[in-house]
């Protein structure tokens, strides 16, 4: 397993992040994420949470006591954040999603009576895989 100091530069460098950076977001200087990298400091617990939070690892991953990231992030559902389904298989199912998006439908003039059961699945998981590129793109 990992340290410390080995999986902050890992998450650092994946999320191509600079130490200069990280070093902004949790007010220290860019020499302190240097040494906390090659091991020759360590944070306080306020800045190892902080860390946690800026990369989404719970804390024993962040530090080498587990190899799961974020074992929670199943069952932890922010109120704020809409839930999607990965895909839609059903007519069904996509009906409803089509019809809980009011502004979609409304702004795009879309009689879901016309299409076909294949052409409202079709529809549903085009519009699903726009929302989350949108979510990815401009998730803060």
């Amino acid at each position: 397993m990992s340290n410390f100091s080995d999986r902050l530069k890992e998450l650092r460098t994946e999320k191509g992040i600079l130490q200069r950076e990280l070093a902004d977001y949790l007010k220290v200087s860019r020499v302190t994420i240097t040494q906390y990298e090659t091991g020759n400091r360590s944070p306080d617990d306020e800045i190892k949470k902080k860390i946690a939070e800026y990369f989404n690892v719970s804390l024993d991953y962040l530090m080498g006591a587990s190899d799961i990231r974020n074992p929670y992030q199943d069952k932890v559902i922010k109120k704020d954040e809409p839930t999607f389904p990965d895909e839609f298989s059903t007519p069904e199912e996509a009906v409803k999603f089509l019809l809980e998006q009011n502004v979609i439908m409304g702004f795009g003039g879309f009689d879901i009576d016309k299409l076909s059961d294949e052409e409202k699945v079709e529809f549903a998981n085009l519009l699903l895989e726009h929302l989350k590129l949108l979510s990815y793109k401009y998730k803060k």
